[in-house]
């Protein structure tokens, strides 16, 4: 997809996530879908966004909406991660990289001086029609859940 997608039409897609679940975006009950892309479980500022989304879940859910993380960890990886930050909601696995590329994610980046190819965090916000009606790329995780929650307040 496009490097802006906002007002497309996102494409249905399946991936495996935690709790033995399949996540499919067509026909979810909630108004919105949030999707976080983010990095590698376990890491600095991957732990600190996902507790910060844990700690807005209940004013997530209020709005309306479910909200799923994503990267490239295993299954077994994301259950541990789950597990040890007590995140109420479900991590999809995405190793082959399919969703991260339909949402245009991947992307060349400086660790440690050397370039390698990973996924720069970034949110998106999905209607019930499957339209993309917000995203956020190469996210600050300070301050980053207080404009997700931010904008599903500003929402009829």
């Amino acid at each position: 997809m496009a490097e802006s997608l906002t007002a497309a039409t996102v494409d249905n897609f399946s991936a495996p996530m935690t709790s033995g679940q399949t996540f499919e975006l067509a026909g979810r009950s909630a108004k919105y879908t949030i999707l976080y892309f983010y990095p590698k479980d376990n890491t600095p500022g991957c732990t600190t966004e996902s507790i910060a989304f844990r700690e807005a879940y209940p004013e997530i859910q209020a709005a309306n909406a479910e909200i799923y993380g994503i990267s490239r960890d295993s299954l077994r990886s994301h259950e541990n991660f789950k597990g040890k930050l007590g995140l109420p909601f479900e991590l999809i696995s995405d190793p082959e990289e399919s969703v991260c590329n339909l949402f245009g994610v991947m992307k060349m980046k400086n660790m440690y001086g050397k370039q390698v190819r990973g996924i720069e965090r970034s949110t998106f916000i999905i209607d019930a029609q499957g339209r993309l009606v917000k995203e956020w790329r190469g996210v600050k995780v300070n301050d980053h859940v207080a404009e997700v929650l931010e904008f599903l307040k500003s929402q009829p």
